[in-house]
C-alpha cells in the first residue's frame, strides 16, 4: 500500500486529525524525507519457503585483512555474508544485522552501523577506541523475510497492541458494577478495530486523537475509570522468534590494540542541536565515553547540586520512569521537589492521570531553569507509523512553539531503547522517524540505543542499572555541562 496516501487521508479526516498542528505547505517534503529515512530493502522475489529465509545458522562474519596489532583510533572492516537455511548465498538484502567490538575483561564495547550492500553482503566498520584486547560479535536480529512480516503487519489497520478499559458505576441495591473491556487507538478512515455503534469514543480536543472501548454492556460510556496495557499480538511465529536475536558465526580472533599518541574523545561542551556521530561513544570499564560531548559522572551530591536550581520535566514510559527511580534514590532528599512526573505504565491507572505530552509541554512556561525530557516509543512499536508521525508531529510543534517563546529551556529527548521483546527492528524505525522530525529545532537527543545494542547485558525494555546510570550521568551533562 502506499503509505504517502494513507498519512494524506489522516490529515484531512477531520474525526482524527487537526491541520493546525501541520505545516500544510510542508507536509508532502516533510514526508517524502521521511519515507526515505525509513526506506528498507525488500526481497527481489517471492518467498515460498521458509528455507529460503535468511539463516543466523548458517550467515558468517570475518574481519577483513587482520593485522597483527593497531592504535587506539583505528578502524576495522568487518565483512558479513548472508545465507539462506539451504547455505545458499543471498542474493538481496534488508536482513537486520548488529555489530559491535567488546571485551568482557575490560567491560568495554562499542556499536557499529551495518551498511547493506543489497546483494545478501553486509560491511561494518568498528572503530577500536580502548587499549587491550577486542573481539567481534554480529547477531541476526531479523531476516529481511521477518522485516517485511513485521512491516506489513505494521501498516495494517488492525492494531497489534491491545489495551483495557475499566469501567465502575452504581449497580441495583447499592452495588458496585466493575465491568473490563478492550479499548484502542481509532485510527484513519480504515483503522477503526470495532465498527458500527459498538464502541464508546473518546477524542482529546487538543491533539485529536480518539480513543475506542467496546460499550460495556450494563454502564454507560462517561463511567470509564481506569485504564491499562493488555497483550501484544506478536505476528511472528514460534519458529521465527527463535530465529530473532541470534548470534552469527565468524572471526573470533583476539584483536590487539596499541595506545596511541591521539587523544580520544571530545572536550566540547554538552549544548542543543549537537549531531550524533557513529559511534556515539563507548563503554570502559562499564563507563560510557562519549564522542558528542564532554560528559562526566556525577556523585550524588553533585546531583543535588545540578539540579536544586531546575525543574525537571520527566514525561514518557517506564524507561524515562528509571531515570526518576534512579534520581529519586541517589539525590538528596531536599530536592525532591524538582521533578514533575508523568509515565505511560502498562500498569492499571486513572483515566485523568493519562496526559498527552504535547498538551503538557503548551502547559510549560519554560525558561533557563526548565529542563524537559521525554521518551515515546517502548508503547507505539506495533501501531501504523502514520499514527506514530502523526503524534510526533504534534509534540513537534508544541516543542517549538516552547522554544519560540522560551528560548532558554532545555527540552531532551531520550531515544528508544533495544527491546528485543518488541522487535528492535520497529524500534529503530521509530527512532529514526523521531530524530528526523526533529532535527534543526535545538533540541537535545540522547542516543540511548547505541548505548543499550553494545552492552553486554542481555537486551530488555528495562536495561540494567549499569546502563540507567551512565544514562542519567550524559543527561546532567547535559542539564549542568561542563
Amino acid at each position: 500500500s502506499n503509505i504517502n496516501t494513507v498519512y494524506q487521508k489522516s490529515l484531512t479526516a477531520p474525526v482524527n486529525c487537526d491541520r493546525r498542528y501541520f505545516n500544510t505547505e510542508k507536509v508532502d517534503e516533510e514526508w517524502e524525507r521521511l519515507q526515505k529515512a525509513i526506506d528498507w530493502p525488500i526481497p527481489d522475489q517471492e518467498i515460498t519457503h521458509l528455507n529460503q529465509s535468511t539463516s543466523p545458522v548458517h550467515s558468517t562474519f570475518s574481519i577483513v585483512g587482520l593485522k597483527e596489532s593497531y592504535k587506539v583510533r583505528e578502524k576495522i572492516s568487518v565483512a558479513i555474508t548472508a545465507r539462506d537455511h539451504n547455505k545458499n548465498l543471498k542474493r538481496y538484502g534488508g536482513d537486520f544485522f548488529q555489530a559491535k567490538l567488546f571485551s568482557s575483561e575490560l567491560k568495554a564495547s562499542v556499536y557499529g552501523e551495518v551498511v547493506d550492500h543489497r546483494n545478501g553482503t553486509y560491511s561494518v566498520a568498528l572503530l577500536l577506541p580502548w587499549e587491550g584486547q577486542a573481539q567481534v560479535s554480529v547477531r541476526l536480529e531479523h531476516s529481511s523475510e521477518v522485516v517485511q512480516i513485521l512491516k506489513k503487519y505494521r501498516e495494517s489497520s488492525f492494531p497489534r497492541s491491545h489495551y483495557n478499559g475499566y469501567f465502575e458505576g452504581p449497580g441495583l441495591n447499592k452495588t458496585r458494577v466493575h465491568e473490563v473491556v478492550e479499548c484502542n487507538l481509532k485510527w484513519g478512515a480504515d483503522g477503526n478495530w470495532r465498527k458500527g455503534d459498538c464502541c464508546c469514543e473518546y477524542k482529546d480536543i487538543k491533539t485529536g486523537t480518539v480513543w475506542q472501548c467496546q460499550r460495556p454492556k450494563k454502564l454507560s460510556c462517561d463511567k470509564l475509570v481506569h485504564h491499562s496495557y493488555g497483550r501484544l499480538e506478536s505476528p511472528l511465529n514460534l519458529f521465527e522468534k527463535k530465529l530473532t536475536n541470534v548470534a552469527i558465526s565468524g572471526d573470533q580472533k583476539i584483536i590487539h590494540v596499541l595506545p596511541s599518541t591521539a587523544a580520544i574523545g571530545t572536550m566540547e561542551k554538552c549544548r542543543s542541536g549537537m549531531t550524533t556521530p557513529v559511534p556515539a561513544g563507548f563503554y570502559l570499564k562499564d563507563v560510557w565515553k562519549s564522542f558528542v560531548c564532554n560528559t562526566r559522572q556525577f556523585s550524588p551530591a553533585q546531583m543535588g547540586n545540578c539540579l536544586k536550581n531546575k525543574i525537571v520535566y520527566l514525561m514518557g514510559d517506564s524507561t524515562t520512569r528509571q531515570w526518576f527511580e534512579y534520581l529519586e534514590r541517589k539525590v538528596p532528599g531536599k530536592y525532591d521537589s524538582i521533578f514533575n512526573v508523568q509515565f505511560k505504565t502498562q500498569y492499571k491507572m486513572l483515566i485523568t492521570d493519562l496526559h498527552y505530552i504535547s498538551n503538557d509541554i503548551d502547559e510549560i512556561a519554560g525558561g533557563p531553569h526548565a529542563v524537559i525530557v521525554f521518551t515515546f516509543f517502548a508503547h507505539l512499536v506495533f501501531h501504523p507509523i502514520t499514527f506514530y508521525v502523526y503524534e510526533v508531529a504534534k509534540i513537534q510543534q508544541s516543542v517549538v512553539a516552547l522554544l519560540s517563546r522560551a528560548p532558554e529551556t532545555t527540552v531532551i529527548i531520550k531515544s528508544g531503547n533495544t527491546d528485543i521483546f518488541q522487535s528492535d527492528w520497529h524500534m529503530l524505525q521509530l527512532d529514526t522517524v523521531m530524530r528526523e522530525m526533529f532535527r534543526d529545532i535545538g533540541v537535545i537527543f540522547l542516543d540511548v540505543w547505541q548505548m543499550t545494542s553494545c552492552h553486554y547485558l542481555r537486551e530488555n525494555i528495562h536495561p540494567g542499572p549499569v546502563i540507567i546510570a551512565n544514562e542519567v550521568d550524559m543527561l546532567l551533562s547535559h542539564v549542568c555541562p561542563a
